[in-house]
């Protein structure tokens, strides 16, 4: 390959990646309840932890004073359960998915399908 194509390939897959990150950014920053379903349904978490593994995985900082008021709401309705567990000398508000947090995942993903199979728009 002579060098203009290497710089083009290296730039189109810089690019690519950049993409890649802020559609990723933007997904989770307005859709951050999902995200944030999506992790505890792997394991429950506690808040510190559901902050930690959203700025390492997604690349975004989350403020305490975003994420306590989101697990607040999605405790109200009833997308997550919360239980006080004991854990090296602290007490921590450890989070569960429920069932209903289940179906409202399995709904994103659903109509993340829809959509990415372009049945949204026929």
């Amino acid at each position: 390959m002579n060098q203009y194509k290497t710089e083009h390939v290296w730039s189109m897959n810089n690019l690519t990646e950049q993409f890649k990150k802020e559609i990723v950014q933007r997904i989770t920053k307005n859709l951050l309840d999902i995200q944030i379903l999506r992790l505890i349904q792997a394991q429950p978490m506690w808040g510190y932890s559901i902050k930690k593994h959203v700025e390492a995985r997604f690349d975004i900082k989350l403020g305490h004073g975003a994420l306590y008021p989101l697990l607040n709401e999605m405790e109200r309705k009833k997308l997550v359960t919360s239980q006080k567990q004991q854990q090296g000398g602290r007490t921590r508000k450890v989070y569960s998915i429920t069932k209903r947090g289940k179906e409202y995942v399995d709904t994103y993903e659903d109509i993340l399908k829809e959509q990415i199979q372009k049945q949204d728009i026929r």
